[in-house]
């Protein structure tokens, strides 16, 4: 019998192999009832195929170890005495594996043969299989709706005449559901089927409304690039990135099931695509072509990034954190996405530390006010505008905000944390999220200030993926051959470092690609959950969860 690598699950490589040079083994099992827990198997009938070429045949009779009903004796022909010096199905069970070895089971109705060769393993041992399955009949009911009046293998076979007829023993309709197989792949090629995948995939694909425009993906490559759906006037409805053009076009007649994907296969009456050297670089190019034609089905990344940011107003006697649109001079964290971002981040270290919250200007001519603001009768603010806190003391909170800015985000976590399982130990648990969801913000904000930074410090880089394909980065990161890069390139590109820093291979670089300071914590919510749930707040509020940091992801890849 051959290893259990021999039937490991299909690599997605294998899936995308042409259908010429995949192979088929075709089962068919007669046995002594319909339920594979309670029946065994009577006779095992197969026949492997590849490229219309059969390479071998698998037939035997089994002993079942119990009596043949009547009425299945009558219908297959296989009696008690014909199985009664027959081998049994542990004897059986490692050769019939041998010979389906790794390919692609096939059956009619393949659920049922299935569950009686997954039971068998489990009887008798064995590795279970996980071997990619083709259903004849699901394929048949797609393809040939409307032309049948069923889908039985017996009826197909004598109206598609078919060379082989079945006859309820197991090698004939093994025989005859490989003739229906080689037919309804013929059948198939029409809708642009033209791999493994394909297949597998068309029996949901063909049950879409809009699989007819199945046929507009026949072009489409097995390579990383970007997509475009076209309206009938040209026009650009939806721009995508996709490591495999076709699979992922594909997908959006079967596994897909956003909300407005149906109107937009519905308007689509074109798909164009560019194929790219490598993901990053169909990363940067949908962002530009979503930029350029502001496509109505893409609702993320239409608008290029107006970056505000985060500042330290050290220009006032007593320092106070303000929103901006540049960074200036001073101490500022961004770029920031959008003001609702800035303000996150803002409250984030206000509920850490008791920097003041007021906008108020306190010159030197400056009269206090007779009470506290709202915030310092709190007891979360500090409140400069009563005249009772000297700039001295004032400073002291301003040098930690200061210092959590430019390179100790910890003296903002740190309160957060402890803040978190305050609120969660007294079962405040909404508000222990609030907290967290601003530590979160605090955090990335952080993380990307970081990526941008070593970006600016990179002169130049040479990566290579697992695939061999290479990539090659000027000075801030840009791609070769590239004059400049916007914020939103800018960041596409410090985010797919990040997200593939353990796959790629560091060949040269110029410059630093790594950050001196510590990773940060993501504060990401590790299962949704209905507020009160007490294990899952104290979970959130007393780990910090930090599968891989931000900073020392992009590290490790310097580190190659």
């Amino acid at each position: 019998m051959n290893s259990s690598a021999a039937l490991q699950q299909r690599s997605f490589d294998e899936l995308g192999t042409p259908l010429h040079d995949t192979t088929f083994c075709v089962i068919d099992f007669e046995t002594t009832g319909g339920n594979a827990n309670e029946c065994s198997i009577t006779e095992v009938g197969a026949v492997k195929v590849r490229g219309g070429e059969v390479l071998g045949t698998f037939q035997t009779l089994v002993n079942p170890g119990c009596a043949i009903p009547p009425n299945i004796t009558l219908i297959t022909g296989i009696t008690n005495q014909l199985v009664m010096r027959a081998p049994e199905m542990v004897t059986v069970l490692p050769s019939l594996l041998e010979f389906i070895g790794g390919s692609v089971i096939v059956a009619h109705n393949i659920r049922f043969d299935m569950g009686f060769l997954k039971n068998a393993i489990r009887r008798h041992g064995g590795p279970m299989i996980g071997n990619s399955q083709l259903d004849t009949l699901a394929l048949s009911r797609r393809l040939l709706a409307g032309e049948v009046p069923n889908h039985k293998l017996g009826d197909l076979a004598r109206r598609l005449r078919l060379p082989h007829q079945p006859t309820h023993r197991a090698l004939d309709d093994a025989w005859a559901t490989v003739d229906l197989l080689h037919y309804l792949i013929e059948r198939a090629t029409a809708w642009g089927v033209t791999g493994l995948d394909d297949l597998l995939a068309l029996p949901t694909l063909a049950g879409h409304p809009q699989w007819q425009k199945l046929k507009l993906t026949t072009s489409l490559p097995r390579q990383p690039g970007v997509y475009q759906f076209l309206d009938r006037d040209g026009r650009v409805l939806y721009v995508g990135k996709a490591t495999d053009l076709r699979a992922r076009v594909r997908s959006y007649f079967s596994s897909d099931q956003r909300r407005k994907v149906a109107q937009l296969l519905r308007e689509t009456d074109a798909i164009t695509h560019h194929v790219s050297a490598n993901t990053l670089e169909a990363e940067v190019l949908e962002l530009r072509l979503i930029h350029e034609h502001q496509p109505r089905f893409n609702r993320r990344g239409r608008r290029p990034i107006r970056p505000c940011y985060v500042r330290l107003t050290t220009n006032e006697r007593f320092p106070r954190l303000t929103i901006a649109k540049t960074p200036g001079s001073g101490i500022t964290l961004g770029p920031l996405p959008n003001r609702k971002e800035a303000a996150g981040v803002i409250e984030a270290i206000q509920t850490a530390l008791p920097i003041r919250r007021c906008a108020t200007r306190i010159g030197r001519n400056y009269v206090p006010r007779d009470a506290l603001c709202t915030a310092a009768q709190l007891g979360v603010s500090m409140c400069p505008c009563s005249g009772i806190l000297s700039e001295t003391e004032y400073y002291e909170v301003v040098d930690t905000v200061s210092r959590a800015l430019t390179g100790q985000p910890d003296l903002v976590f740190g309160p957060l944390e402890q803040r978190m399982t305050e609120l969660a130990s007294a079962e405040r648990f909404e508000e222990a999220a609030d907290v967290r969801n601003e530590a979160a913000t605090f955090a990335r904000a952080v993380g990307r200030q970081r990526r941008l930074s070593m970006l600016d410090d990179l002169h130049g880089l040479v990566l290579e993926t697992r695939t061999g394909a290479r990539i090659e980065l000027g000075p801030g990161g840009r791609l070769s051959g590239e004059l400049g890069t916007s914020l939103d390139e800018a960041l596409c590109v410090a985010s797919w470092l990040e997200r593939h820093a353990d796959s790629v291979t560091l060949v040269a670089t110029r410059g630093q690609l790594a950050s001196p300071f510590p990773g940060l914590p993501t504060f990401q919510a590790r299962e949704k959950a209905a507020a009160g749930s007490a294990d899952v707040a104290l979970d959130q509020a007393r780990n910090r969860a930090v599968p891989e940091s931000r900073a020392s992801s992009i590290h490790a890849v310097s580190q190659v």
